[in-house]
């Protein structure tokens, strides 16, 4: 099945990591691949720690794409293509129960993966293996492609006022 958590609400990370966790905790082998996420997000401490679980790995320097130059996309680019690319062959050769692929979304609206290949992906993948993805503004395709798909909203949150994420709240 596939599951879609997005929006412009917290909680998309959140409601991804936790069902990861469920997984694991049935002894399902769960795979993390995150985009746009360095090794400081408390998550992926946990997940590591966690038998069945595997972590793709981050650069500990990634800027967000709106601080980014067009040099600096174009190579974080090959970056996050090679990581889909040996996540999604991972996934399906060594037989994950589940692959969360996290700010997915994301990645593909900064032109920086292919929808088409993400769509190939999960239009392909056995119809055992969970495939979870988070972000802002999935393409229709992707809605359509869905079995879950759960929209977060933000109503309030603290960067409103202008306060800076917390260290084990929103990172």
């Amino acid at each position: 099945m596939i599951h879609i958590y997005y929006g412009d609400g917290k909680g998309k990370t959140t409601a991804a990591a936790g069902l990861a966790v469920r997984a694991a905790g049935s002894n399902m082998k769960v795979m993390f691949v995150q985009f746009l996420k360095t090794e400081f997000s408390g998550e992926r401490n946990i997940l590591k720690s966690l038998d069945n679980v595997t972590v793709t790995s981050c650069p500990l320097e990634l800027k967000f794409t709106f601080d980014m130059t067009e040099a600096e996309k174009q190579q974080t680019s090959v970056l996050f293509r090679g990581i889909f690319e040996r996540s999604a062959t991972a996934a399906l050769a060594e037989r994950y129960d589940m692959i969360v692929l996290d700010e997915v979304f994301d990645v593909i609206n900064e032109g920086m993966l292919s929808e088409a290949q993400v769509l190939e992906f999960i239009t392909n993948a056995p119809n055992s293996i969970e495939i979870v993805m988070t972000g802002h503004n999935p393409s229709e395709r992707f809605i359509d492609e869905a079995d879950y798909v759960t929209e977060m909203k933000k109503i309030k949150h603290p960067f409103d006022k202008g306060l800076t994420g917390r260290i084990g709240i929103e990172f």
